[in-house]
């Protein structure tokens, strides 16, 4: 059984920063794809950033030069580091873990980015 686990969303001003982790336990391959996806009130879930076992990244073009994703594949954690944060930011932000064709998720953290 997979477990992610996420922490670090709150209340920031516009501008501000945040960084959120994510800690993934259970039967987990070598291999495997972390990311972060939101989703915003009355929106779909988006991509936000991906990164791979091997480091490779992903960010939705929204977030690129703001947002910085990492892992620390020892801990088998996830983080995202947003940077300069707007109110349009605002979203429950959900941790993902793709092993193979299957796909698990946190149950979310929230960022709020007030104006």
């Amino acid at each position: 059984q997979v477990r992610l686990v996420e922490s670090g969303g709150g209340l920031v001003q516009a501008g501000g920063s945040l960084r959120l982790s994510c800690a993934a336990s259970g039967t987990l391959f070598s291999t495997n794809v972390m990311g972060w996806y939101r989703q915003a009130p009355g929106k779909q879930r988006e991509l936000v950033a991906t990164i791979t076992s091997g480091g490779r990244t992903n960010y939705a073009n929204s977030v690129k030069g703001r947002f910085t994703i990492s892992r620390d594949n020892a801990e088998n954690t996830v983080y995202l580091h947003l940077n300069s944060l707007k109110p349009e930011d605002t979203a429950n932000y959900y941790c993902n873990l793709k092993l193979g064709l299957t796909y698990y998720w946190g149950q979310g953290t929230q960022v709020t980015v007030s104006s």
